[in-house]
């Protein structure tokens, strides 16, 4: 855990480069440092399309961001060669570099900047490249979840981290999706009427991708034998009447709920190892001036992440406890530190919707149960997306840390 004694606790919130530009820098810095109590700001600089409610915009109160972009100038010397690369947002192009102006401003004693960063999540990106997107046991692209095990989505990634941190040398990098993503991600008018539950969305999650079965063939595991099983799990799934649970330990007991399924467990075991190098190939090529940490969930495993792996190659993690009682974003976060170890950086997300978070007292609640858990910091989401009046909750969570 970090002597707060030598580094100021991290308190961030997320934010969207549009809300920096809208509410400019002053405005900004008056908000997040002087009415919240907050020391760092982490911008988006690589995001997802969507449709965002802006309660705090004067000119706009509905947006639909560009898919798939990054919110940075781009060194063009990186890239040269690479299969797949980013497209920089028209929003840099008309707007400016919100980045590099949140960079400028802390060398003048502002905030410190955290550079929030989508790594694998990208539909634009998928559809250009569909051989390098996950796939299903049946073999069906997720457009919006380029796969880990790819050479070239994982050189796009880890290139476009070298280009963030050696360009404008942020204080910390957050790595949000550097893993498998589930099958329901609220994708542009999804539909299911099965009904699935959480078992059978993982299961659909699973990817089996060209570059998965060769990697994992590389490491002796049987991938067509664990595809088959997982094929047959997903054909029963579907000719059930209503949707029934079928592992009863599903999700708490971790991937040894399919210990009877030797060659499924043996793939679900190998399945962080994309994971974890990927992290580390980041690590190794950010500038080392930069803390890059992972974002994550309760249970990482089912996006394959070993949390323990991950903490012994990068700075630290993120663990979002969303709509999560007290004791629960307690529970978490000792889990995330026992995890990590002492010494890495260990920080709570926290979404300030409501309603989900109800008072000022409410978050507080949450926010001294991580730190009093063994958590660092917290990232509250999201600066653009609530009300003005949700600033001032945040500082009774700050004043209460």
């Amino acid at each position: 855990m970090q002597d707060m004694t030598l580094e100021p606790r991290h308190l961030s919130m997320w934010t969207y480069p549009w809300d920096v530009q809208e509410q400019g820098i002053a405005g900004l810095v008056a908000d997040l440092r002087d009415r919240a109590g907050l020391n760092t700001i982490s911008l988006a600089t690589s995001y997802h399309a969507g449709r965002f409610l802006q309660p705090r915009s004067p000119m706009r109160k509905a947006y639909f961001p560009e898919d798939g972009t990054v919110y940075f100038r781009l060194n063009e010397a990186l890239w040269q060669d690479k299969e797949i690369r980013p497209l920089v947002a028209q929003h840099v192009v008309e707007h400016g570099d919100m980045l590099q102006a949140l960079i400028d401003e802390r060398s003048r004693g502002g905030l410190r900047v955290s550079c929030w960063t989508v790594c694998l999540h990208n539909t634009r990106l998928g559809t250009l490249h569909p051989a390098h997107v996950t796939r299903n046991a049946f073999g069906n692209p997720n457009y919006y979840n380029l796969c880990p095990s790819s050479p070239a989505a994982r050189d796009y990634v880890v290139t476009l981290v070298k280009n963030v941190t050696t360009h404008y040398k942020p204080d910390m990098l957050e790595l949000e999706s550097p893993n498998f993503m589930g099958f329901a991600h609220e994708f542009h008018h999804e539909k299911d009427g099965v009904g699935l539950n959480a078992e059978d969305d993982f299961l659909l999650s699973l990817c089996f991708c060209d570059h998965c079965m060769a990697r994992a063939a590389k490491a002796g595991v049987n991938a067509d034998a664990a595809r088959r099983t997982v094929s047959s799990f997903i054909a029963a799934m579907c000719e059930r009447e209503t949707p029934e649970r079928q592992f009863p330990d599903f999700p708490s007991g971790g991937i040894d709920v399919f210990k009877a399924w030797p060659d499924l467990h043996a793939y679900l075991q190998w399945r962080t190892e994309p994971v974890t190098s990927l992290v580390k190939e980041i690590r190794d090529e950010a500038d080392p001036a930069t803390k890059i940490v992972l974002i994550d969930l309760k249970d990482g495993w089912l996006g394959g992440v070993d949390l323990e792996a991950v903490g012994e190659i990068c700075d630290g993690a993120i663990l979002c406890c969303y709509d999560m009682q007290p004791d629960t974003v307690a529970a978490v976060i000792d889990s995330g530190r026992k995890a990590l170890g002492p010494e890495k950086y260990l920080g709570l997300g926290c979404r300030l919707f409501y309603p989900e978070i109800t008072s000022g007292a409410d978050l507080a609640a949450r926010s001294r149960a991580a730190i009093d858990a063994g958590a660092d910091g917290i990232n509250f989401y999201n600066y653009g997306l609530v009300p003005a009046k949700r600033l001032d909750w945040v500082r009774m969570a700050v004043d209460g840390l």
